[in-house]
């Protein structure tokens, strides 16, 4: 039976209707006005088109009992005839957003500029009801004023609506020019491709970008990586146009968030592949499986660059083929060492603001694997998983490749294009609008998940993944991604305390990579950030830093996709010692309990973590000093350290200081210090990356910002 509506619910229903078609401009001319047409059951009311930029949102009253709604489409012309024929090009289905009482849909795939007339209709089943009244508007041109310098810039997909993607030669004269144009950006390189592209990267802050990189990343910035595979250029065309907004937009809300932090974008990693059209680099590597063991030159300069300029979130663009799925399906880091609140924030961008945004908008952002495809598991090589390993609250963004069953009218392959580049603009966007609103919990839970690594507690899982629950219903999408559990042989249940590499390992030649440009395991845990102390039979990498997590998966005998097995280095102290502890070779504490001082000689390396010392620790003249986790009722003192320095989340009663190392920036991160805190003479300068120390005395020189 069907549903109809009351006397009283058909005219609240036809009143909306009239507002909204009558609050658009250009309505066809020669219509009958919508208040003088008599509502039919079942029939849709309440068509308002808002656009946007690429795109525009259609919202209409749910009629109870629709099962789905199709969405036409009319060009008209300026007077509002039709200029061509009626074109259903959308289907909403319930499964696109988790507010199914408000329908939207985001119409894309027409020319911008363009006028257009719409008609919403039910449809109960397969028997369609009849449309709404037709609401009329005017596409949005390209953004940016064509009387305006730098607003008038246009990429090559943009001057031919589509039909060609932007070349590399029109890449860098849009991405200088945008660079000329604009105090707001700064254009760096950040490396080279195999056949020696640039890859260039935009800066861009308000009213001027930071001037290093360590400036910037005191900025929590974040990071758009735009094409890594060169057959899925649709996020890169969304990243052009991106980096054009933030340059010369006059939004005081955009230009707000913009004086808050700093926008890292990256157009084109893999220019090599982009050229030709494929999905890997020159050598055919799929770069989005090597950003762990960064073989090849493009990635290693994304990895240095996320060394540097320490982003606190990111997305990374990518296409889906499946055209069953959403319009921006979405995943999280899901390696099971991602810290818990990095895969929870992760989560809570996705759901909590892309779904509930996306709703608004008409967009129908999903899980990856919404359709329940074998796909988003939790190979660390993959750069959502690096990156959640590296502490980045992140997602990966997939563009459906085809327009599929919801958006019929994308066999026309400029219609397809624009969806897609327009939908990854939005999503952009929209992240920006993220990172303002909640850049407080990015922020901590980075800072929870930098201690939680450099305690280095619990298991090491060398492959596996976090779940991703089913949103509850109404959800978009039907299927979560898989769970890909770790089975018992890729379990560490007891962590070492560090890795020993022989020279060989560590500075040997390898075969790994393209000729010409391959790099040590040096040069790879250089690229990543990564402590390594030189001792006497070889090289050591303590576990207890913030890549934590990663460290294993690269160097243990038991790694799926690893570098080399070095040697684990198990703690030598455990339990509790009474009296002085000298330290000579190296040393591991972890769990121990010291009651009395603790001294390291000269070249000799001490571990600490989880313990706690009763009296001063002494590190004058050490190979290398880490400290982490642990409670320490004495002064500390680390000077003339001949390598690393990581001092982070202590409980510290006494004075610190960190005086003259040389060679690697201290880390000096997370702690409670009862006392005052000085740093002096250290070259380079200590770093706290972004996670505050707690000092109730002085903070002096090096450290006065820490």
């Amino acid at each position: 039976m069907r549903y109809r509506r009351t006397t009283a619910g058909v005219f609240s229903a036809l009143l909306a209707g009239v507002l909204a078609a009558t609050a658009v401009p250009s309505q066809a001319h020669g219509q009958l006005p919508a208040l003088l047409q008599q509502a039919e059951p079942n029939q849709v009311q309440g068509v308002s088109v808002v656009q946007g930029d690429g795109f525009a949102t259609l919202s209409w009253t749910h009629v109870d009992g629709a099962t789905d709604y199709q969405i036409e489409r009319t060009p008209v012309a300026a007077d509002g005839t039709a200029t061509g024929n009626a074109v259903v090009v959308g289907i909403w289905r319930p499964n696109r957003q988790i507010n199914n009482s408000e329908p939207t849909f985001a119409d894309a795939g027409f020319a911008p500029g363009n006028s257009f007339q719409w008609r919403v209709r039910a449809r109960f089943g397969t028997e369609a009801q009849p449309y709404s009244a037709p609401v009329t508007g005017t596409a949005r041109a390209h953004w940016g004023d064509p009387a305006v310098p730098g607003q008038n810039l246009r990429t090559q997909w943009e001057n031919t609506l589509g039909a060609q993607y932007t070349s590399d030669v029109n890449e860098y004269a849009y991405t200088a020019a945008i660079d000329e144009g604009s105090d707001r950006v700064r254009v760096v390189e950040i490396g080279r491709t195999l056949q020696n592209r640039p890859i260039n990267m935009f800066v861009i802050g308000y009213p001027t970008p930071p001037a290093t990189p360590e400036a910037v990343a005191a900025t929590n910035p974040l990071l758009v990586n735009c094409n890594v595979h060169g057959n899925e250029p649709g996020d890169r065309e969304g990243c052009l146009i991106l980096a054009r907004q933030l340059a010369f937009t006059d939004d005081s809300t955009t230009l707000d968030r913009l004086s808050k932090t700093t926008m890292l974008i990256v157009p084109t990693l893999n220019g090599d592949g982009r050229a030709t059209g494929s999905r890997g680099n020159s050598t055919g590597q799929d770069l989005n499986r090597d950003y762990s063991l960064i073989r090849q030159p493009e990635t290693r300069a994304f990895v240095e660059m996320i060394r540097d300029y320490r982003p606190i979130a990111g997305y990374d663009g990518h296409e889906y083929g499946n055209s069953n799925t959403g319009d921006l399906p979405m995943l999280p880091p899901r390696h099971r060492n991602v810290a818990q609140g990095i895969f929870d924030e992760s989560q809570n961008m996705i759901e909590g603001h892309m779904y509930t945004e996306g709703a608004k908008d008409g967009w129908w952002a999903c899980p990856y694997s919404c359709t329940g495809a074998n796909v988003g598991l939790g190979e660390e090589t993959i750069l959502r998983n690096t990156l959640g390993l590296k502490n980045v609250v992140n997602s990966l963004l997939e563009l459906r490749s085809a327009g599929g069953p919801t958006r019929p009218d994308e066999s026309n392959t400029a219609n397809n294009r624009r969806r897609k580049t327009y939908s990854s603009l939005w999503t952009f966007n929209q992240f920006l609008a993220y990172h303002s609103a909640n850049v407080t919990k990015i922020t901590t839970a980075r800072s929870e998940a930098i201690r939680f690594q450099s305690a280095n507690e619990g298991r090491i899982v060398f492959r596996g993944s976090h779940e991703v629950k089913a949103h509850p219903a109404p959800h978009p999408g039907e299927n979560p991604p898989p769970v890909d559990a770790p089975t018992p042989n890729r379990i560490l249940e007891q962590a070492p305390c560090a890795y020993r590499l022989t020279e060989a390992q560590y500075n040997g030649e390898r075969t790994d990579g393209p000729a010409g440009q391959r790099t040590t395991v040096a040069q790879r845990l250089a690229a990543h950030g990564w402590k390594v102390i030189k001792v006497a039979d070889g090289y050591l990498v303590p576990l207890s830093q913030p890549e934590r997590g990663l460290v294993p998966l690269l160097l243990d005998e038991q790694a799926v996709e690893g570098l080399v097995a070095g040697e684990r280095i198990a703690p030598t102290l455990t339990g509790t010692r009474n009296g002085q502890l000298v330290v000579s070779g190296v040393a591991c504490l972890d769990g121990a309990t010291v009651r009395g001082p603790v001294r390291v000689q000269p070249g000799a390396t001490l571990i600490v973590n989880g313990s706690s010392i009763n009296g001063p620790v002494d590190a004058t003249g050490a190979a290398g000093f880490v400290l982490t986790d642990s409670t320490v009722n004495g002064p500390v003192r680390a000077t003339g350290t001949q390598g690393p320095v990581v001092v982070v989340g202590n409980k510290l009663s006494g004075p610190v200081d960190v005086v003259n190392s040389a060679g690697v920036a201290p880390l000096v991160a997370g702690n409670s210090v009862n006392g005052p805190l000085s740093c002096s003479g250290n070259s380079p300068v200590p770093t706290n990356m972004e996670v505050a120390n707690s000092v109730t005395g002085p903070k002096r020189s090096q450290c006065a910002a820490l």
